[in-house]
Parts: C-alpha cells; structure tokens; sequence
C-alpha cells in the first residue's frame, strides 16, 4: 500500500506498538486468546510515531466512555456468543467504562445513525461534552460517520471516532450478496433481530459508500482513527477462507471480509494493522463456542480486550497531544 502520508492519512502505528505491548503484557495472566505483542500485530514497512515514552496505565484521565457501534447483524448473534458482555472487559480492568451503542443490525446506515444521534442524545445527561469515543466496528464506522455527518447535535459529545475493520469504504462482497441472504440469520438460536429495512447489504456496497465519502465532507473537529485488519494467511479461519479468496482477486490483503485500504477514513490517523481477521477482531466465537473454535473459527482466538484498551489509550493520549500542541490544556 501507498505511504500513508501520500493519502492524507497520519501514520502512528509505532506509539500504538508501545502501548498495545504494554497493555497485553500487563493482562497477559488472565486474558483469553493471549498472544505476544508481536504476533498480535501485523508488521509493514516502517512504523513511525514511537516516542518511547512510559505508558499509563491507570484510570481514564479525560473521562472517556467506549461506545462500541456493531457490525451488521450483530444483534442476530449477540446473545449467542455473548456480544453484549464486551464493555466488561473495559469496565473491569482497563479504567475505561464502556457500553454498546445498539443499532438495527439488518438495517442500512442512514437508518442506524438516527439510532446512533438518538442513543447519545438520550445518555446526554450523563456524557460530560466530548467524552465518548465512538468505535464503530465493520458496518458500525460507516453508521456512525453518517451519524456525525448527518447529526451536527450529537458532537459535542464525541471526543473522537475510531474505526476497527470498519467498512469505510463498503466491501466488493455486498455486490454478490442479497438482503434475502442477510434475513436468515434471524434463525440463528437466541436471535434477537427484526428484518430492518432490508438495506443493509446495499449500504454496504462499495459504490455507496463511495459515493456517500464523495458528497459528504467530514466533519473536521473531531479527530478519527483506523484500526485495520490484515491478517497473515495462517490467521485466518476457516469459515472466511473462501471470502478471503474472493477478495483476493482484487487484493490479497483482507482480512476475509473487507480489504485492508478499504478499512481507512480518509484523512485519519493510522492505529495499526491487526494480525486478525474480521472476526476474531470483535466476535470472540471461540469463547462461547470451543467446537467451533475448533473446526470453523478455528483462528478466532485473539487478546481483542487488551486491543481495545490499548486503542482508547492511545486515543486518550492523541488527544492530550493535540491539545498540547493546540495550546488547549
């Protein structure tokens, strides 16, 4: 891939290196799908932004609360596999108290980023201004961009939108897939999803969301962060084998879902490049399910709380720089 600084995007996976190695050391003693630092993290080209400089691992200094955005069909599948237990992880350990923003799965974007400005107005009585970090995973970064295009009100709440395998610029599979195929995981056992507005598959096909990134400036006084996915080949499980495949005609690097240049918001600051396919970032399958750990997702194991902590802390720090350099203290 380009240079990130060619295309607007700032490069800073060296200071996340930092603090996801430190954050994964730390945690490593009772962490499910513990994995060294350097495995976790997929290595390309030079990783600028390393300062070598302590990392805090104490309580949240600015106050931020996770919002986790979910991809599509997420409620579906969420007590199946238990989606709805993630913030645990942050709220436990970390200092950084989460909740997932819940949205339609099956729906299309426009639709979930009302959702996404009715949710936060409503939690407006206890989000001090600028305090939520808005984590939109797979579909849930092109929701919520729309959310914060659409909903000028909703921003004073969010200090910053990070992406993590979003699928920013939508994924060439949703032009070979059907709403049809997308309803029946209402039949998955304990699914807990209606059918939406049968747009779900559409929103995420790459002329739409390219045309939507083209008509629609973000906005700029909020800063956004891209989580990519890009596994190595011998971490990708086996129920995303044939889609990886596919994607491969275009670019071999995907994570199985979504190629890797089309996980970036333009103009974003580049986290990092995770070792993990579109799963095993954000659905941890395995945990609830080990047969299938064993045969289907059998590379679904991954430290993704001690990622996620690791991002907010990154985050949290970012944004202390910026202010710094702001003048804002």
């Amino acid at each position: 891939m380009a240079p990130a600084a060619s295309v607007g995007v700032h490069d800073r996976r060296g200071r996340f290196r930092e603090i996801a190695c430190a954050v994964i050391d730390a945690r490593a003693a009772d962490q499910p799908g513990y994995q060294p630092c350097r495995e976790a993290l997929t290595g390309i080209g030079e990783e600028p932004g390393a300062t070598g400089a302590a990392v805090d691992l104490g309580p949240s200094r600015r106050g931020l609360v996770a919002a986790l955005v979910p991809g599509i069909g997420w409620d579906c599948f969420g007590n199946w596999i238990g989606f709805r237990q993630l913030p645990d992880a942050l709220d436990e350990r970390s200092g950084f108290p989460g909740f997932v923003l819940e949205v339609d799965g099956l729906s299309g974007s426009t639709n979930n980023a009302r959702q996404i400005r009715e949710r936060i107005l409503a939690d407006a009585d206890r989000l001090a201004n600028r305090s939520l970090v808005l984590i939109g995973y797979s579909k849930g970064a092109p929701d919520s961009l729309e959310a914060l295009v659409a909903y000028p009100e909703i921003r004073r709440y969010v200090a910053a939108m990070v992406s993590v395998a979003g699928a920013i610029g939508g994924s060439p599979l949703a032009n070979i897939a059907t709403e049809g195929q997308l309803d029946l995981l209402r039949h998955v056992p304990d699914a807990n999803c209606t059918r939406g507005d049968d747009q779900g598959i559409e929103s995420l096909q790459p002329a739409v969301r390219r045309a939507w990134l083209a008509e629609h400036p973000l906005p700029q006084d909020i800063p956004y962060y891209s989580v990519v996915s890009l596994p190595t080949e011998d971490r990708i499980s086996a129920i995303l084998r044939g889609p990886h495949r596919r994607l491969a005609r275009i670019d071999p690097r995907n994570d199985g879902q979504l190629i890797a240049w089309d996980q970036i918001i333009p103009g974003s600051t580049l986290v990092a490049y995770l070792n993990a396919d579109h799963w095993a970032v954000a659905v941890p399958i395995a945990e609830s399910h080990p047969f299938l750990g064993r045969t289907f997702v059998n590379h679904n194991d991954y430290p993704w709380r001690a990622i996620l902590e690791a991002i907010l802390r990154f985050v949290e720090e970012d944004l202390e720089r910026r202010d710094a350099l702001s003048g804002n203290r």
